[in-house]
């Protein structure tokens, strides 16, 4: 028996890094998998997640014992959103975890940063969170239950230099995970922020080489106590897996997987 045999996870940013691994370790305790993910092509300086992305995660979802149905969703797009969340809970009858996890970064100094990356940035990862929990959050009521898990960053715990645009919207997804919590903790729903530090994936790492990729990430590792450049995706899903587990105790709590940075917070 797995610890979550007969639950629908609902994952965006799915195809790819950080959302495959925790669809794959969805699936091999027993969950069925949505993963939403292709949106439209942006202006970053590396390359978004494809359909071929998509199929490759659903493989290895399959692989590891679940069903997945992997659907193109733009998290920008309010009724995409809607209308994904539907067809979850008609193929599968019900949708009780959702890890809302799309993003893109972009990096640079603030005076740097145009009108274009700005929106991209928040409305990928703060409205796309925004519009994931308010799909979600009426068919979690009516169910009397659901886990939610939003994926921050250790940005959004500090500010640094460069990342100024990308952490407003990382700090802006945990007021709104928060709040959200309170307004549902009487609902059997539970709402809870995951922040990792830099991930080893396709965003800082596109052409999937070993060595560090540039100064930026260099800089955040020599920030690090515990000795490393960035996590593996495979660590933040450990944190998913423990929030979304939960046997309904623990809500508007942020999980920092940060290489040993909350040490250096309140």
């Amino acid at each position: 028996m797995g610890a979550l045999d007969g639950k629908v996870a609902f994952i965006t940013g799915g195809a790819r890094g950080q959302g495959r691994a925790h669809a794959v370790a969805l699936a091999a305790a027993g969950a069925d998998i949505v993963i939403a993910d292709a949106p439209a092509p942006m202006k970053l300086t590396y390359p978004l997640g494809t359909e071929d992305d998509m199929r490759e995660t659903a493989k290895l979802v399959e692989e590891a014992g679940g069903t997945c149905l992997p659907l193109g969703v733009d998290v920008r797009d309010a009724a995409a959103v809607g209308a994904a969340v539907e067809e979850t809970v008609n193929s599968f009858g019900s949708l009780d975890i959702v890890v809302a996890n799309a993003g893109v970064v972009s990096t640079g100094p603030l005076e740097e940063v145009s009108d274009e990356i700005w929106r991209q940035l928040v409305d990928t990862n703060l409205t796309g969170a925004f519009h994931t929990l308010r799909a979600a959050v009426p068919v979690m009521r009516r169910q009397r239950f659901g886990r939610i898990v939003v994926t921050s960053s250790m940005g959004g715990r500090m500010g640094i230099p460069e990342l100024a645009a990308y952490n407003a919207t990382k700090w802006g997804v945990i007021g709104l995970a928060k709040s959200v919590a309170l307004e549902v903790a009487k609902d059997g729903i539970t709402v809870n922020v995951v922040c990792p530090t830099t991930v080893q994936t396709p965003m800082v790492q596109p052409d999937g080489a070993d060595e560090v990729p540039n100064e930026l990430v260099r800089k955040m590792m020599k920030a690090n106590p515990i000795p490393k450049p960035w996590l593996a995706a495979e660590d933040v899903s450990r944190a998913v897996m423990y929030l979304v587990t939960d046997p309904g105790v623990i809500t508007g709590s942020v999980l920092e997987i940060g290489l040993g940075g909350s040490a250096r917070m309140h």
